[in-house]
C-alpha cells in the first residue's frame, strides 16, 4: 500500500502532536499556512486528503474549496476548527467540504477517513482506510466494573444486535465501540463514526443517508452517506440523544428495514450495517420528556452497556496514568518517566469529573513539563499554581516548594490563573520550543529536529514570540 499523503493548512501546533503517529503509520504529513503553498501541493497532486482551518492570515478555506471543485483531480477536504458553529458547518459542507470537525485532531479520527490506497492519481473516494490489525483495540484497566462491561461487549460483539453505550463524558464510549467492531467479524470492513451533535438536522440527514446531485444548494454531485460508506462494517452514532425527532423517524426505518433513501433520491438503497450508539444522557428520561422516540430507544437499547466513571475504577487510575505517560513520552521523543509517590496519592484522591479524558490531558501536560522526571503534583499545574521551569529538575525543589507558588520566568509563560485557566497548547508549544533551544545551546537546526518541525517553522515561531516581547536567543 502506498504511503498516504495528508496536507494540513493550519498552525503547526495543532498538528505537531500527531507527528509520531504519522511516522509510525507511514503517512506523509505536510503543514502549510498559506494558500500559495497549499495550491502548489495540490497542483502537483502530492496530497490525497486535505485538512484546513476556516481561515488564516491571508487565507480562506472557501477559496481553496472553490479551487478543489474546479480541479480535474479533486481531493477530499475536511474543515476543522477550534471553535465551531452549526452555521459554519452548514456553510462549508454546502461549499463542498467532505466533513467538518472540532479540535483536537486525533489519529483515530484521521485514520478512519484515509483512503484505502493512495495512488499517484489521487485517492479512492469516500472509503475509510484499513487500520492495520483491526483487532488491535485494547481497553486499559482491570477493575471489576470495567471487566463486567468488557465481558458483555465481547460476548455480543459477533452478533448484529444494536448496542447503546452510555456513560459520562470522557469515559471511553467510542473506544468500547471500536472494541466491539474489532471483535465483530466485521473488523476488516469500515468503522464509521458520526457525531450527531455536530451538525444541524438537514446536514446530518445528508451526512447519514447521502444526497443526489442538485437536491439542495451546493449539492454539485452525488454524495454517499455514512450508512453506505459503512456497508459491511459498523456505524457509530455518537451523542445520539442530540438527533432531531424528525430524523429519528428516518433512522428508525433504516434500522428496521435495512434500507435508506438519499436526500433528493428516487431509489431505495439496501445497506448492511451494524449500528452502535453512544449517549451521556439518560435516554429513558428523554423519552418521558418527549425529546426522544420511545420506539427508537427500544430499537437501539437491545444491548445496553453502561460505562463506570473513572472515580469508581480504583487503581485503574494509576494503570491508565502509566499507560498515558509511556504513550506521550514516546510521542514526544522523551525518556522514561515515572510518577512520584505524591503524584500517585493525588491521582487516587482526585474525583475525576472529566473521567479518562481529563486524566489523559493531565498526563500529557505532566510529561511535557516534568523534564527528566519524576512526575510530581506540581507538573499537573493545578488550580492556583504557577509554573517555574526550575521545578522540572529532579531534586531542584524541596517538598515545601512544590506547593508554594513561584514567579513565572520570562521563558515559561505558562501559568494557571486564579480562576483555574488551563494552559493552552500554544503556551505549551512556546515552552517546548524554548526548552529545545536551551538543550541544543541555541542551535535551531538541532532544536527543530528535536521538535519534529522544519527550521522555517521554528524561525517563524520565534518571530511571533519576539513580537509579543519575549527575550528569544
Amino acid at each position: 500500500m502506498a504511503s498516504k499523503r495528508i496536507l494540513f493548512i493550519a498552525r503547526s501546533e495543532l498538528v505537531s502532536p500527531l507527528h509520531a503517529q504519522f511516522k509510525a503509520h507511514d503517512c506523509q504529513a505536510m503543514v502549510v499556512d498559506d494558500r500559495l503553498s497549499a495550491m502548489k501541493v495540490l497542483e502537483g497532486r502530492k496530497a490525497d486528503l486535505v485538512f484546513t482551518l476556516p481561515s488564516l492570515p491571508g487565507y480562506r478555506a472557501q477559496d481553496l474549496l472553490d479551487a478543489v471543485q474546479e480541479s480535474a483531480h479533486p481531493v477530499p477536504v475536511i474543515v476543522f476548527t477550534e471553535k465551531g458553529s452549526a452555521e459554519e458547518a452548514r456553510y462549508f459542507m454546502e461549499m463542498g467540504a467532505q466533513d467538518y470537525w472540532l479540535c483536537p485532531l486525533t489519529w483515530e479520527k484521521i485514520q478512519a477517513v484515509l483512503p484505502e490506497d493512495a495512488p499517484a492519481t489521487g485517492p479512492a473516494p469516500g472509503r475509510p482506510a484499513a487500520q492495520g490489525d483491526p483487532r488491535d483495540v485494547s481497553i486499559i484497566g482491570s477493575h471489576s466494573s470495567v471487566g463486567r462491561v468488557l465481558a458483555l461487549a465481547r460476548q455480543v460483539a459477533p452478533s448484529k444486535a444494536t448496542v447503546l453505550i452510555s456513560g459520562e463524558s470522557g469515559t471511553g464510549k467510542e473506544m468500547f465501540a471500536r472494541f466491539i467492531h474489532a471483535h465483530s467479524g466485521r473488523e476488516n470492513a469500515p468503522f464509521v463514526a458520526v457525531n450527531c451533535a455536530a451538525l444541524p438536522e438537514h446536514l446530518l440527514e445528508s451526512e447519514l443517508f447521502g444526497h443526489e446531485k442538485g437536491s439542495f444548494t451546493g449539492a454539485i454531485s452525488r454524495k454517499l452517506g455514512k450508512f453506505e460508506l459503512a456497508t459491511g462494517g459498523t456505524l457509530l452514532l455518537d451523542e445520539i440523544s442530540e438527533m432531531a425527532l424528525v430524523l429519528q423517524a428516518k433512522l428508525l426505518r433504516a434500522l428496521q428495514e435495512g434500507e435508506i433513501d438519499r436526500v433528493g433520491g428516487m431509489e431505495t438503497v439496501k445497506v448492511d450495517v451494524r449500528v452502535l450508539a453512544t449517549t451521556n444522557r439518560n435516554l429513558e428520561q428523554s423519552v418521558e420528556k418527549g425529546e426522544f422516540r420511545q420506539d427508537l430507544f427500544y430499537r437501539l437499547n437491545v444491548i445496553p452497556l453502561r460505562l463506570p466513571p473513572l472515580s469508581q475504577r480504583g487503581d485503574d487510575v494509576l494503570v491508565l496514568a502509566d499507560f498515558f505517560i509511556r504513550r506521550f513520552a514516546r510521542e514526544y521523543g522523551l525518556g522514561l518517566l515515572r510518577l512520584s509517590d505524591e503524584a500517585r496519592d493525588w491521582l487516587l484522591a482526585h474525583d475525576w469529573p472529566g473521567n479518562v479524558r481529563e486524566l489523559q490531558n493531565l498526563m500529557e501536560r505532566a510529561v511535557l513539563l516534568a523534564g527528566s522526571g519524576p512526575i510530581r503534583p506540581v507538573h499537573f499545574l493545578l488550580d492556583g499554581q504557577e509554573w517555574s521551569p526550575e521545578l522540572s529538575q529532579e531534586g531542584g525543589a524541596d517538598s515545601a516548594a512544590l506547593d508554594a507558588p513561584s514567579m513565572p520566568s520570562t521563558t515559561s509563560g505558562v501559568t494557571i490563573d486564579a480562576d483555574g485557566r488551563i494552559p493552552t497548547i500554544h503556551e505549551m508549544e512556546m515552552h517546548l520550543i524554548i526548552k529545545s533551544l536551551d538543550k541544543t545551546a541555541g542551535n535551531r537546526t538541532k532544536a527543530s529536529e528535536l521538535l519534529g518541525i522544519s527550521v522555517r517553522t521554528l524561525r517563524n515561531k520565534l518571530g511571533e514570540y519576539r513580537k509579543i516581547g519575549m527575550d528569544i536567543p
